[in-house]
């Protein structure tokens, strides 16, 4: 089956496959093409449904491929993030991006459901909840040259099981800044010789985030929210060999007590969607204490949209030499996740698996958040010429992942199952009017 696709996706997919076994390899890739080129829902039922006779076998055999076969999903996640970084970010540090996201699934028996608070639908003083999965996500962001804003690319992705479960199961319960904490270890270790900055939502800015990355402060620096109250102190003087050490020095002023007083400085920032901004400014360092747990050195901004649009936000960093602005556009450019989050829905059909028992829950929702890396990968790879597809409306001047994803859809198509189908030659001698129109419906921008 590799040997009928395209140069650039055999080159892709050659690359995954030291993670299977060559018989469910072949299922896995199957099942791949079949999730790009489906419009709707990921079952494997309508995966298969897609392709019918290029799925050789029974549809069982592709079943358990996400739920009793012998892979090794961090193994796969290893591949891809090293193909990721061998192809887009050769040398440099390499920006990290995490934060979570809750996937609708519906099952009394599902493995690892529980409810979550929405944040797409939840305000302030209103709570709305969903049953389902909560994903932690790792993802690297890429700037590439066709698009006007950074791309949030998933690599590596974990399951949240709530307090409830992990009680009922007796084991220690592990909050999301664990998990994620976990994830960017693995990278740590898969990657000796990378830095990383790590950008994560005010979920993730706690004290036990920024000490375990001042841990790692040779290869890792964080950037998050910070809380405009934070315990903030001078290091302890020398020890003077009398009495128990001292672990802090004099308390300093508290953010927003020197926010109060300061003069700002203005900066024009890159900002939220791509775009920049104009903005006020109040920087300051210090040790950020919590009992226990000892100092972090930290730099704290206060930041104020001067056009008054954004609420006012404290953001910190673990590198206290990073300048203001820096740590500002580090932590806007985190948006793009949430993006990739709404195109996964949007696009690659994520809250419509409907597998319920634990190896299948533990794959099929990674393995759609890897699928947006795949299609991101192959966009690049593909020949200039065949960046076609997408739609366009006045004032759009960038490529956007629909895009992508139709220009990717195209190239199987025409490239693949066509040929593969006996059909190649007859598609071919179509008009050309009448041949696009039929691109354009099997493969949709949107």
């Amino acid at each position: 089956m590799l040997t009928a696709l395209p140069t650039e996706g055999e080159a892709l997919l050659r690359a995954l496959a030291p993670a299977f076994t060559e018989p469910t390899f072949r299922r896995f890739v199957t099942l791949l093409l079949a999730a790009v080129l489906t419009v709707g829902r990921r079952t494997v039922a309508n995966l298969l449904r897609t392709l019918r006779g290029l799925a050789p076998g029974h549809r069982t055999s592709y079943q358990r491929v996400l739920s009793q076969a012998r892979w090794s999903g961090l193994r796969l996640a290893c591949l891809l993030t090293r193909l990721l970084l061998r192809t887009l970010l050769p040398v440099g540090t390499v920006t990290l991006v995490g934060d979570d996201t809750v996937d609708g699934h519906k099952g009394k028996c599902v493995y690892g459901k529980a409810r979550h608070r929405d944040p797409i639908r939840s305000t302030h003083s209103y709570t709305a909840w969903r049953y389902g999965h909560k994903w932690v996500v790792l993802a690297v962001l890429v700037r590439f040259p066709f698009a006007a804003r950074p791309w949030a690319l998933p690599v590596l992705v974990d399951l949240y099981r709530s307090a409830e479960e992990d009680r009922r199961r007796r084991r220690p319960h592990r909050t999301p800044a664990h998990l994620l904490c976990r994830l960017v270890r693995l990278l740590l270790l898969w990657f000796p010789e990378r830095s990383f900055l790590l950008v994560a939502d005010g979920n993730y800015g706690t004290h036990a985030v920024a000490r375990f990355a001042w841990r790692h402060r040779a290869r890792l620096t964080l950037i998050s929210k910070f809380p405009r109250d934070a315990n903030l102190y001078e290091p302890p003087p020398p020890y003077r060999g009398k009495g128990r050490p001292r672990v802090k020095g004099v308390a300093l002023p508290k953010p927003h007590e020197v926010v109060a007083t300061a003069q700002r400085r203005r900066l024009h920032v890159a900002w939220y969607g791509g775009g920049t901004r104009r903005v006020e400014v109040v920087s300051g360092t210090g040790h950020w204490y919590k009992s226990g747990a000892g100092l972090v050195p930290v730099r704290w901004v206060f930041v104020h949209d001067h056009s008054g649009t954004h609420r006012d936000e404290y953001f910190f960093t673990t590198d206290p030499a990073l300048k203001p602005a820096t740590i500002i556009e580090g932590y806007t450019g985190r948006w793009n996740l949430e993006t990739t989050f709404q195109e996964l829905r949007a696009h690659l059909g994520l809250e419509t698996t409907r597998g319920w028992c634990p190896k299948t829950v533990l794959r099929a929702a990674p393995c759609l958040f890897g699928l947006y890396t795949v299609v991101a990968l192959w966009y690049q790879a593909l020949p200039v010429a065949e960046r076609t597809g997408g739609i366009a409306w006045p004032g759009k001047a960038v490529v956007t992942f629909s895009d992508a994803l139709s220009a990717v859809r195209r190239r199987l198509w025409s490239e693949w199952v066509f040929p593969q189908a006996g059909s190649g030659a007859a598609v071919q001698k179509l008009p050309e009017p009448l041949r696009e129109i039929l691109l354009c419906t099997l493969a949709p921008a949107a």
